[in-house]
């Protein structure tokens, strides 16, 4: 069939791990006719802003790429949080899809896929919900104004004709009924996860080994991997690099993978050593799949990140920060929660894990078990419009 996803409440970049990325990709290998009608900024080299690739193309996988133009003259902020696109209901009817998948629903160009549906009742859309207290609304003023009276219009909008509301947490499934109004009958879970291709390619021995080989980590080191962006909601990575310097043990080593904001740069740097503490640069295409697989455990004790399902999918054993609503990557042992916002938390749970190898091989034993078919994109794919 003919499936269109909507990604005008944030953008899409080629070459991530993002969900857009990876569902997509799965549903043209499917057979079906995929497209992505999204933004005209992107990622590059980290670095968010216009993206400096055609308009209009398809990418390796065969999924049409269309970057619609802001339909105001004015600053990228404000017309981000406007959400109006030029040509939105033009490329809509050129496409003529048979179902419509919407990645978040800050944008006011929603309103224009509910004429679009009411022009062509057939269609199906489905919509997911990537925000919760930990990324969104976080006071009582944007709680009470941007969301309540700017974007839950949007969502009571599409609410009638959609299929259903995915959270892709159980926090961001409980966001939607409690901040937007959804009634909890038409909200469900899908995960977001790992592209089932690359989980396999990195599960190689050799994959593991040049990793290693490469940053000059050895087979006896106990290697921490973290990644992702750091900036002002995530400086928590700070903490971590702190902590694995302050262990005596010199076989515990860190690699940091992800872009990194500018007035972060310095503090980043002074902590990293070049040996024990290593900051490696963005993540290109699987890149990502071949640090977390080289490593014995991922550390992740900020804000949530794709690479936490992703980890999981990947059987790699993880510590991560503890929010409510996120524990849905415990699969039955494989995670070890943080509590505080402390390199001396960091530096005792890593400590407890280097030091008693029983709990750490338990760790890696239940992180072996069932996370590949849980957070498979594959199914995901099939799962996000109504094919499983």
């Amino acid at each position: 069939m003919k499936i269109v996803h909507i990604c005008l409440a944030g953008g899409y970049t080629e070459g991530l791990n993002y969900q857009e990325n990876i569902i997509t990709k799965y549903q043209a290998l499917d057979g079906h006719e995929v497209s992505v009608l999204t933004t005209d900024h992107c990622f590059t080299e980290g670095v968010w802003g216009l993206c400096p690739t055609e308009s209009d193309y398809r990418n390796t996988y065969g999924v049409h790429i269309i970057r619609l133009p802001f339909a105001y003259r004015l600053p990228y902020n404000v017309n981000r949080q406007i959400g109006r696109f030029r040509g939105t209901m033009k490329t809509l009817e050129m496409l003529d899809p048979d179902t419509i998948f919407v990645h978040n629903i800050q944008f006011q160009d929603i309103r224009t896929i509910v004429a679009y549906k009411k022009r062509h009742p057939q269609v199906k859309i489905y919509v997911d919900n990537h925000s919760d207290f930990s990324n969104s609304a976080r006071n009582w003023f944007t709680r009470n104004t941007l969301y309540r009276f700017w974007w839950k219009p949007c969502a009571k909008k599409i609410e009638p004709y959609a299929e259903v509301f995915f959270g892709v947490m159980p926090s961001r499934a409980a966001f939607l009924c409690n901040v937007y109004g959804i009634s909890r009958r038409k909200t469900d879970l899908l995960f977001m996860g790992a592209d089932d291709e690359d989980v396999a390619y990195a599960a190689d021995q050799k994959v593991r080994d040049s990793v290693r080989e490469r940053f000059n980590i050895g087979k006896e080191d106990f290697l921490i991997v973290t990644g992702g962006k750091i900036d002002a909601f995530k400086t928590q990575t700070l903490l971590l690099m702190q902590a694995v310097r302050e262990i005596p043990d010199r076989r515990v080593r860190l690699l940091i993978f992800g872009s990194v904001a500018e007035e972060l740069k310095e503090r980043l740097f002074e902590l990293c050593d070049g040996s024990r503490v290593q900051y490696i640069g963005w993540a290109r295409d699987r890149q990502s799949y071949e640090y977390l697989g080289s490593a014995d455990l991922a550390v992740f004790p900020g804000r949530h990140s794709v690479y936490w399902e992703q980890t999981v999918a990947q059987g790699v054993p993880m510590v991560c920060k503890y929010w409510e609503g996120t524990t849905h990557v415990d699969i039955g042992g494989n995670v070890e929660f943080l509590y505080q916002d402390s390199a001396e938390e960091i530096k005792k749970k890593l400590l407890e894990l280097v030091g008693d190898p029983s709990k750490y091989n338990a760790m890696k034993k239940a992180a072996g078990r069932d996370g590949k078919e849980a957070f498979s994109y594959r199914a995901i794919a099939r799962r996000s419009v109504g094919l499983d």
